[in-house]
């Protein structure tokens, strides 16, 4: 049976209110030009949509129109917010439109693919519809109207996904025959016939997406492909590379029919919507977005290529529609430009366009110098002509741009020499180039997200700096934040707000999506704790003296708060249907309203026709007494109903693992149950222990107890690692277990042999699920088992109260992540997605996601069973001063490493003054009259061994402390007592401080 993933709870602290946008970078865009919506997917995992106001589909562009004429430009419509969802809980790297725009499908690095329909009467979340093994890549669909698409990621693999619910059609594994480890995808391009992919391995494969197999491949890149375009028919395909060049692929000729040098970059984007491909446009790492048209050239490196407009910062991707174009980069704001119709829009130079109109009929790529003064071809002088500055090269091959000069010699050396890929050439800077659009025409502001954090020693706050340099301290209990330190450095921060503490590890942090996540797994959200004297409380709540808190344990409970109130509803629910269930099983079916009572001399037995023939009861004469209708029912029913005691389900029936109230005990009911099982005098109050005789005897009156119970105690001592210590140390006669195991046991173990067998048959039929309903299910079970059992049926939900955990109003719109663990891939995959103000109403799905463990510690109050950490100490009397605390000389001790200062002061105390006979109630306590030191420095009662062993003591090894008096009080030191019973307690107290205390198995 394949062990169970992992599964973890995360939950993500709300930022302040904004208008909607992204938080960090954009990676992915996509538009649907029939309703003017543009998509946007993030690194904050978000999934944008925006109202463009804008006709996209009139292509013309009067904003240029007008500005040509010399008239002030008409501004379009501000973009808005439509919609925003968090569709993924790591970067968004691409998104698709499909199914004629009413699906947008989205890739993730948190391995997923998702889609999302908005446009449905009933929006829901974006569903997952596949996952990979690693980070998802890319996308791409063979048309808009098409219900499938496809996905590549790192881990090697194509994936073909249904949009209807089927799943995955296809899987290809790239590289797989040739056992080649760069085989990731990073581009894809599909149709109905081909699929086209591309890599880090810088090899374009050709795939049949109907049979997954290789059609071909084409080697000529020399750095990763990056994006890749597929014309509609299947025969060119155009990828963009970091090696700086796009190159030209042609199916019927199998092999590279171009290379296009206009990027002086790795260029990172491709993006077209004409079917041939004449018209697209590419991006690359500088930010440079270039248009190419190549419509009516024999050969592409005859077309027109221009620098459109330059960002600052690389393009992830470029999209166009209509006559605007939008930019994705690694900032959080979407820019939109206003394109550049070559036809409509502009003229080209005279000399350029001249040369362009005589290249196809000129059987030399390059002309003559003598033709470049040749009369241009008419051209409309009322279009503003494109500057030469903006015109790129499209290769080295290319026989233009060619610039007009006073010297012919120049201009030819110009146009045959050796050039740079993107050199525009100018009269006078033939290296500078200078982008058609200088501005963008509209910005789609985003909000700035978090991108560094550090945690404080308390572990409870966090410090963390946004994209703007604004530093904020926030609350990782309450889930809000604390203080803002405006625009500073966050290191010079920290020191201003760092605390001198040593909390164990029980949360994990990350800001990878420009929130703040916290992550809690079982294993250590519960080791954390906190006194309950240093919260910052509005409600007076009255706290044992040193309680601790568990901060796993307190967020927990108020994360699902309205979870619990919903489990309560139906719990009591739940046992009301059960209690009427019992009480209509006890009454026979179709019994009468009434029987009428005979009347003593009609015997029906001797004398039929004596008797009544109907509504009457028959009397019979075989001696038993007449019983109440509602008695009789009850004994000729098969469902008769013993009493308590002859039941096997009674009060004897032996607790499975699950009602035992043993396993349901946490840490501290546990410690104070069994304090001194341990050895450690910190881990517990003193407990009244049977008085012990010199001769070692111990007398108690224990209740009766099953030799069968004797043997397993006397096992899991023999066996477990503590109970070794405890032979060793423990040599007292009086615990010897020889008279208690020669006991008789025959008929108590068939007792409990029955009740076994039935136990375990009654287990065998009830099947508990490993979710937060198995709890559940071993809840209801004990209700049946009290019903049968004639028990009351109260309530066994009884999550932690007010004074173990303090109420805590969290923002309802903190996110709520359920999670697991990919073993296969090393990454996690969300089971669910909520908010701590509507997670009671998804009660049904959290039952069947969320893991037991979370179950026990919101219905039951229990969290796992861990071994506490303890820290190993000497402690010494200072100079000699004082007595030492031990008349054998062993002063080495251990404890549990939250054990404060004056604790520790206070068993100082009881080991060298006398105890008092009556108790003084104005006397001074301990830690006001005595003082302990750590490598000189005096340590503060309310530090704890773990920060005492962090920040003072700084090494390995037993912590050295030191007390002493402060003069306050005269100390009158306690007479060394010779008690058999003290010096065999002094025994186990130092040998049981010997070895590994790390190894040490305590339960508290």
């Amino acid at each position: 049976m394949a062990r169970k993933a992992r599964q973890r709870i995360s939950y993500v602290l709300p930022l302040a209110n904004s208008a909607g946008g992204h938080r960090l970078g954009v990676n992915g865009l996509a538009v649907d030009p029939d309703n003017s919506i543009l998509y946007s997917g993030g690194r904050d995992g978000v999934i944008c949509a925006w109202n463009l106001h804008l006709d996209l589909n009139s292509g013309t562009n009067n904003v240029f129109d007008d500005t040509s004429k010399g008239k002030s430009p008409v501004k379009e419509p501000k973009t808005t917010i439509r919609q925003q969802v968090q569709a993924h809980t790591h970067w968004v790297n691409d998104i698709v439109l499909a199914d004629n725009a009413n699906a947008l499908v989205s890739a993730s690095s948190d391995t997923s693919v998702k889609v999302w329909r908005p446009n449905a009467q009933e929006v829901r979340p974006p569903q997952t519809i596949g996952l990979h093994s690693d980070y998802v890549k890319c996308l791409a669909t063979p048309s808009p109207g098409s219900t499938w698409v496809a996905s590549g990621g790192l881990d090697r693999k194509i994936a073909l996904w249904d949009l209807s619910g089927a799943g995955k059609r296809l899987e290809i594994a790239v590289g797989e025959d040739e056992n080649s480890s760069k085989g990731s995808v990073y581009g894809l391009a599909v149709t109905n016939s081909i699929l086209a992919s591309g890599g880090p391995e810088s090899i374009v494969r050709v795939w049949d997406p109907r049979s997954s197999k290789q059609i071909t491949k084409f080697v000529g890149h020399t750095d990763n492909i990056r994006d890749v375009l597929v014309t509609q028919d299947g025969d060119n395909i155009i990828t963009a590379s970091s090696d700086q060049t796009v190159k030209v692929w042609c199916m019927t000729a199998g092999r590279c029919m171009h290379t296009l040098t206009m990027h002086n970059d790795s260029v990172w984007s491709l993006y077209s919507n004409r079917p041939d491909l004449s018209v697209f446009y590419s991006s690359d790492r500088s930010g440079l977005v270039a248009k190419t048209d190549t419509r009516g050239c024999a050969e592409v490196d005859e077309g027109l290529s221009i620098a459109l407009f330059q960002e600052h910062e690389g393009v992830n991707k470029v999209i166009q529609s209509g006559s605007y174009l939008w930019t994705a980069t690694s900032n959080s704001s979407i820019n939109r430009w206003v394109d550049v119709n070559f036809e409509k829009d502009i003229r080209l130079p005279e000399f350029y366009s001249y040369y362009r109109s005589r290249s196809g009929t000129n059987p030399s790529r390059h002309p003559s110098i003598q033709t470049t003064h040749a009369q241009s071809p008419p051209n409309d002088i009322s279009k503003k002509e494109l500057p030469p500055q903006c015109i790129l090269r499209l290769s080295n091959t290319a026989p233009y741009p060619i610039y007009q000069s006073r010297d012919g010699d120049s201009a030819f050396r110009a146009a045959l020499g050796n050039r740079k890929p993107s050199e525009v050439l100018l009269d006078n800077e033939p290296s500078v180039i200078v982008p058609y659009r200088a501005q963008p025409d509209f910005s789609i502001e985003g909000q700035n997200g978090l991108i560094k954090h550090f945690m404080l020693n308390n572990r409870r706050q966090v410090l963390t700096c946004d994209t703007a340099g604004e530093v904020m301290l926030w609350d990782l209990i309450k889930c809000v934040p604390i203080r803002s330190f405006g625009k500073r450095h966050l290191d010079d921060v920290i020191p201003e707000v760092n605390t001198t503490e040593s909390v164990a590890h029980w949360v994990s942090v990350d800001t990878r999506t420009g929130s703040l996540s916290c992550v809690l797994e079982e294993n250590h959200c519960f080791d954390a704790e906190m006194y309950a004297d240093e919260l910052d409380l509005q409600e007076n709540i009255d706290f044992r003296e040193d309680q601790r808190i568990i901060m796993g344990k307190w967020v927990l409970r108020y994360l699902f708060a309205n979870l619990v109130d919903e489990e309560i509803k139906r719990d009591e629910a739940f046992r009301t249907r059960l209690l009427n269930s019992s009480k209509q099983s006890l009454q026979r079916a179709n019994a009468p309203g009434n029987i009428t009572i005979p009347h003593a001399d009609i015997n029906g037995w001797k004398d039929a026709g004596s008797g009544p023939t109907s509504a009457s009861t028959i009397k019979a004469t075989n001696g038993f007494p007449l019983l109440t209708p509602g008695l009789a029912i009850g004994v000729v029913t098969p469902g008769y109903i013993p009493t308590p005691s002859t039941t096997q389900f009674g009060t004897t029936l032996a607790s499975t693992a699950e009602e035992g109230a043993t396993l349901e005990r946490t840490s501290t009911q546990y410690s104070q149950s069994h304090p001194r099982t341990s050895g450690d005098y910190f881990s517990a109050p003193p407990v009244p222990q049977p008085a012990t005789t010199p001769g070692g005897t111990v007398h108690q009156e224990a209740l009766p107890q099953s030799p069968v119970d004797v043997d397993k105690e006397t096992t899991k001592e023999g066996n477990a690692l503590f109970g070794k210590k405890f032979k060793m140390s423990f040599k007292m006669k009086g615990l010897t277990k020889t008279q208690t195991i020669e006991q008789p046991k025959p008929v108590v173990a068939d007792e409990k042999s029955q009740d076994s067998d039935s136990q375990s048959s009654k287990t065998d039929e009830r099947q508990i699920e490993d979710n937060l309903f198995g709890t559940i299910q071993k809840i209801r079970y004990a209700y049946e088992d009290q019903l049968e059992a004639m028990q009351n049926v109260v309530s066994s939900i009884t999550p932690s109260l007010p004074n173990e955990t303090p109420v805590l109003k969290l923002p309802p719109n903190t996110t709520i992540l359920i999670q697991e663990d990919r073993p296969d891939s090393g990454g996690v995959s969300d089971l669910f997605e909520g908010e701590v103000g509507t997670v009671g109403m998804q009660a049904d799905l959290v039952e069947k996601v969320a893991p037991m463990w979370l179950g026990d510690v919101l219905l039951r109050n229990t969290i796992p069973l861990k071994d506490i950490v303890k820290i190993s100490f000497l402690l010494e009397p200072w100079q000699g001063q004082l007595p030492a605390i031990a008349t054998d000389g062993n002063n080495r001790l251990n404890a549990n490493r939250m054990l404060r200062a004056r604790k520790i002061l206070s068993y100082v105390a009881e080991r060298i003054e006398p105890q008092p006979e009556k108790e003084d109630p104005g006397a001074l306590r301990p830690e006001e009259y005595l003082e302990l030191y750590c490598q000189n420095q005096r340590v503060p009662t309310t530090m704890t061994l773990a920060t005492i062993r962090t920040h003072i003591w700084r090494g390995g090894g037993d912590v050295l402390l030191y007390y002493k008096s402060n003069g306050r009080k005269e100390i009158k030191h306690a007479l060394p007592s010779t008690s058999s019973a003290v010096d065999e307690e002094k025994s186990v107290r130092s040998e049981e401080s010997i070895g590994k205390k790390s190894e040490e198995s305590t339960v508290q």
